[in-house]
């Protein structure tokens, strides 16, 4: 099992909203591309001082080939869907890992 972590921190002033639009919008076409099996949305509860929420969005695929293809044909537009919407108030970084035990 591969995880792709998505890492997020979001302005204040949009984290309520960014949430609701990630959980309504965003995740369902992710997981609509079948590349993934689940996910998850993990709220980082040490926070920092500087004016936004952090979240780890976690999505479960079965093989690298799988990450790679949504990579390739889906993953640019799904970022500049989130760049256009919420420009300049959120900062991300991005981890890929292999699931070793459960």
């Amino acid at each position: 099992m591969i995880l792709f972590n998505e890492t997020v921190n979001i302005d204040n002033a949009v984290a309520a909203e960014w949430l609701q639009w990630m959980q309504e919008t965003h995740i369902p076409e992710v997981m609509a591309t079948t590349f993934f099996v689940k996910f998850q949305i993990a709220k980082v509860m040490e926070e920092e001082d500087n004016g936004g929420t952090t979240y780890a969005i976690q999505y479960y695929a079965r093989h690298m080939d799988d990450l790679l293809e949504y990579h390739r044909d889906h993953d640019p537009a799904m970022q500049a869907k989130m760049r256009a919407r919420y420009p300049e108030q959120y900062v991300s970084f991005r981890t890929v890992l292999e699931v070793v035990a459960e």
